[in-house]
């Protein structure tokens, strides 16, 4: 449909990943508004190109910093953003909205094995085996859950990690459900780790649309996208993270959910990196009180001596 209207312009990590959400976010778009364009803008970030620790790259703000400023310069009208690449323990730029949350896909872990290997699940696995992943929640879970596994660095997109994987590098990994769906991946999941077993990131599985505040135009096309379920659990995970104010270093897991009565009920738990000791605690609330929850889950938390464990870690 012929249109004099300038595109909304995506800007998104160049992975391909980021680049399937971004066209899931954009397909949204266009059956909204037909008549609106909106075209991709893909950035290189600081944590796609260099490698190693997390941490040493300056915690999980490399993936956002770069599509900040194109946002602020106002290069993008929009960025899209996986909230668990978010950081919690910083505040976002003055200016910013969240203007939608897309509705959540599955938050749960999943474990992967080498093509061709014998599918297993996670509790047969054998000890010694070497199992990759980059997350210190993730390391923690396994190491409290599974002692006799063995836990490496395992940094990089999707594919490359499969690439890894396939190659001998680690006898097995654990990703993101909701990362090998979107990548049309999901038949390399052998199988879907419950949540009481690997407790999932704040902001798993959850897409977060941010523009300008004072762009009205965007902001009133973006909150047509936006699910008020996923909204009020992110509001509750994070406000749970920014009064812990963990880094990026922190294994910290959290998760809400909503009851049929429609009470919301978030789950919160520190660790220390080997998983010998954790905070955990679990309250519910109304709906319309996500941020209290929240924060309610967070001084439960410090009680049980999470600023200890957070503190042990270290930046």
């Amino acid at each position: 449909m012929p249109t004099d209207r300038p595109p909304l312009r995506i800007g998104t990590r160049a992975s391909p990943l980021a680049l399937a959400q971004a066209r899931q976010l954009r397909d949204l778009l266009a059956a909204a508004d037909p008549a609106r364009p909106a075209e991709i803008v893909p950035m290189t970030t600081t944590g796609d190109t260099r490698k190693g620790s997390l941490a040493a790259l300056g915690g999980k703000g490399a993936f956002v910093k770069e599509l900040d400023r194109a946002l602020a310069a106002g290069d993008v009208d929009v960025c899209l953003h996986c909230m668990k690449d978010v950081p919690g323990d910083v505040p976002r730029p003055q200016g910013f909205i969240w203007a939608a949350y897309l509705r959540r896909d599955d938050p749960h872990d999943c474990l992967l094995l080498p093509a061709g290997a014998p599918r297993r699940g996670l509790a047969d696995l054998p000890p010694g085996t070497r199992v990759g992943t980059s997350s210190v929640r993730r390391r923690a879970q396994l190491r409290r859950r599974h002692p006799g596994l063995e836990t490496g660095e395992f940094r990089g997109n999707i594919n490359s990690r499969i690439a890894r994987l396939d190659a001998g590098e680690y006898d097995a990994a654990v990703l993101a459900h909701a990362g090998l769906r979107r990548a049309g991946l999901e038949h390399r999941a052998v199988e879907v780790i419950a949540s009481d077993v690997l407790c999932p990131a704040v902001g798993s599985a959850v897409l977060g649309a941010e523009c300008r505040r004072d762009d009205t135009v965007t902001t009133e096309a973006l909150r047509a996208l936006d699910h008020p379920e996923t909204r009020t659990h992110i509001t509750a995970e994070r406000a749970m993270l920014h009064a812990l104010q963990g880094h990026c270093n922190s294994p910290i897991a959290g998760h809400a959910t909503t009851a049929p009565d429609g009470r919301v009920t978030l789950i919160g738990m520190v660790f220390a990196p080997d998983g010998s000791s954790w905070a955990h605690a679990r309250e519910t609330a109304d709906r319309d009180r996500p941020a209290d929850l929240g924060a309610s889950v967070a001084d439960a938390l410090l009680t049980q001596g999470a600023r200890t464990l957070i503190e042990a870690v270290g930046p």
